[in-house]
């Protein structure tokens, strides 16, 4: 017979308190002592029980010493909470706070140019084409191998560069070219992006067209009116329109622009390798198809207006030897300088200069900014343009040095200096006279004792085929102008340099009527090829000044190792003097840290300057220069005077510039050239037929 409920209900409840008084130690089965003496030592020994059980894990406890493991992970947490915090804080506050702080700091901030003109009247007229220049455009992911599963469609490069973090080696297998082609090796499909979204912004926060587009649109300008001419800047010129029709894709663009603007001629803004590019578009436009666009001799005198050409490389720019000889700038050594041997280990399976070698020598583009004109343009081994001639034991009594004053006072003091030998291994050699310099003729040395294990290499490089006896030929011939660094780039890199060689062109024609300057190779070098036949057109060359640009290295040989790069840039030599133009194994000139003004200026200052050979029809050419000034605290942010090579696209007084020309106003208009360098003077010292 089954129980009642309330009988259950009463033994669980008798249950549970006997346990209860168990815990609290007066269990009713015990009889508990009434003498007080005996509830005293009870009470003393449950109390040195307790102590003994409590004290040693207190005095552990508070005796424990952080070691610096600890104060590693404390330190990263507590950098990482408040990375966390601000990036919360930026994230979630209004836009008008940041400015509303900047202007309680610095005062009223003076109104950007298109506010300023829109106050005068202007507004939009002709129509702007954009086109970016070198690594500033974004490129997105169509095809890919397995390891980029989930990337389709997304930007490889640009934007956040959040795949590079978690898989580097497969990043840089998909934003490498085929090393043979010079297309996208099998199986990986790489694009542009396309609209103005393609180069607004590099990455989050840093800008490149935007503040020139946000501009254009306080007086007026819209999608329709503007055009991003983007394209894959890690192809030659050519192959962009061979595989993409990017070349025709512009030419299409454009002819919609004037059609429907009511036939208003279009604005073009190229920036930095962009110049060459539109360069290369203005001859393949007007060239009979299949070899060109078709559009007729007269095509560029229809449709365009103005050419502004800004941080223009025309000639190129010696930080590109650099990087094709050592994968190495100014900056780059520097830090490696600071870290030795760093970056070249193999680290967590990155082998860093080796990859970026290997990436940077697939990107045939790059191979445009290869300095052109020979010695003609920058100098032999006794002189150079912004020198004239150097003051050397040769030539007793003559000092014909000078302080290279550029767009914000001196940058250095150039006695001594010989910007025309862009590689010298030693300063010795940099500095003394060709006669006491007795060079290895290194063309003729085998690679036949190719260094060891260079089979069993991760990474190839062609550095690898070279051995010792080669790599010692190279540093004996001592110094390099521009007349023999393409003999040092055929030798280091026979391979490379036969890709690059069938696709650019790097002299001085002498009879621009010869047939072979028909060829494509030809049409990015303005000292190889004429522009078109448009004397109502106008060119603008607008470009910084005031901040050191690398001109020339001073290089060593590296301590022999299998698989490495085996040349550096040697950090540890300056100058003799704090005002030195030598420093840290960099000779420095005047320019915008990227290209030298003799690469921008000279072009407009004299190359083409009223009606040469090089400018038939005579298009009106302006030298635009903007003094750098730094921003005066850090919340301007990269400044609206600077003169650097990108932040230049928002200097103000430039786009300003650039807004009056596309509102209808002429060179003369805006003042016609306005020089603080030396350019006049150096275009003259250069002996060049026009």
């Amino acid at each position: 017979m089954s129980k009642p409920l309330s009988f259950y209900r009463s033994y669980f409840l008798s249950k549970t308190m006997s346990f209860l008084r168990r815990r609290n130690g007066t269990d009713s089965s015990k009889t508990r002592v009434a003498d007080p003496n005996i509830e005293k030592d009870g009470a003393d020994n449950d109390d040195k029980k307790k102590d003994q059980y409590k004290m040693p894990q207190r005095r552990n406890y508070g005796s424990k010493k952080w070691s610096c493991w600890d104060n590693c992970c404390w330190f990263i947490g507590f950098i990482c909470s408040i990375w966390w915090f601000c990036l919360f804080l930026y994230n979630t506050m209004p836009d008008s706070i940041p400015q509303f702080v900047t202007m309680a700091i610095t005062g009223p901030l003076p109104d950007p140019p298109g506010v300023k003109l829109r106050k005068e009247g202007l507004t939009a007229n002709h129509p702007v084409v954009l086109v970016p220049g070198v690594v500033t455009g974004g490129l997105e992911l169509w095809e890919g191998r397995h390891c980029a599963e989930g990337l389709l469609g997304k930007r490889l490069w640009g934007g956040s560069f959040g795949e590079f973090y978690k898989r580097p080696l497969c990043w840089l297998e998909h934003i490498s070219l085929d090393n043979g082609t010079g297309f996208d090796p099998p199986g990986i499909r790489v694009r542009p992006v396309t609209g103005l979204v393609a180069a607004d912004y590099f990455a989050t926060g840093y800008f490149v067209w935007a503040v020139v587009i946000a501009n254009l649109a306080h007086i007026g300008y819209e999608e329709k009116s503007l055009y991003m001419a983007a394209y894959d800047w890690r192809l030659s010129f050519q192959n962009t329109e061979i595989r993409d029709q990017s070349l025709t894709r512009i030419k299409s663009n454009i002819e919609l622009l004037v059609a429907t603007h009511g036939g208003k001629k279009v604005v073009v803004l190229p920036h930095s390798m962009g110049v060459q590019y539109f360069l290369h578009f203005m001859k393949w436009v007007e060239t009979p198809a299949p070899r060109g666009g078709g559009g007729g001799p007269d095509w560029c005198a229809k449709h365009i207006k103005a050419i502004m050409n800004i941080g223009a490389p025309f000639l190129g720019s010696p930080k590109s030897i650099a990087l094709h000889f050592s994968i190495e700038v100014r900056d780059i050594a520097a830090l490696r300088a600071q870290a030795p041997g760093l970056l070249d280990k193999d680290v967590l399976g990155l082998q860093t200069f080796k990859h970026l070698m290997r990436m940077f020598r697939t990107w045939d583009a790059t191979f445009s900014m290869i300095p052109k004109g020979g010695e003609t343009i920058w100098g032999g081994l006794d002189w150079s343009p912004e020198t004239e001639t150097v003051n050397n034991s040769a030539k007793k009594g003559t000092d014909n040095s000078t302080r290279n004053t550029g767009g914000n006072g001196n940058i250095c003091d150039t006695k001594g200096v010989n910007y025309g030998r862009l590689i010298s291994f030693s300063k010795d050699w940099a500095e003394t006279h060709s006669s006491k310099i007795e060079r290895v003729d290194f063309k003729h040395v085998a690679k036949g004792d190719k260094l060891t294990n260079s089979s069993n290499c991760d990474i190839w490089l062609e550095y690898h085929e070279m051995g010792n006896r080669a790599i010692k030929a190279v540093a004996d011939h001592k110094v390099y102008t521009a007349g023999s660094i393409l003999d040092l780039l055929h030798y280091v890199a026979p391979k490379l340099m036969a890709r690059g060689a069938s696709h650019f062109s790097y002299g001085i024609a002498d009879d621009l009527d010869d047939p072979k300057y028909d060829q494509y190779k030809y049409w990015s070098n303005p000292l190889e090829t004429k522009l078109p036949n448009a004397p109502d057109m106008e060119i603008y060359s607008l470009y910084g000044v005031g901040l050191p640009t690398e001109r020339g290295y001073i290089y060593k040989v590296a301590p022999p190792s299998d698989c490495s790069i085996p040349f550096q840039i040697d950090t540890s030599v300056d100058g003799d003097s704090e005002d030195s133009c030598l420093k840290g194994g960099v000779f420095s000139g005047d320019g915008d840290e990227t290209v030298p003004i003799i690469s921008a200026g000279f072009m407009c200052a004299k190359g083409w300057r009223g009606k040469t050979r090089f400018n038939p029809s005579g298009i009106r050419t302006y030298n635009r220069e903007y003094k750098h000034a730094p921003p005066a605290n850090l919340l301007e942010g990269r400044g609206t005077q600077s003169g650097s090579h990108v932040d230049l696209l928002g200097n103000f007084a430039l786009i300003e510039d650039v807004l009056r020309v596309a509102a209808g106003a002429t060179g003369e208009d805006i003042g016609g050239d306005r020089v603080y360098s030396d350019i006049l003077k150096w275009s003259e010292r250069i002996n060049i037929k026009l």
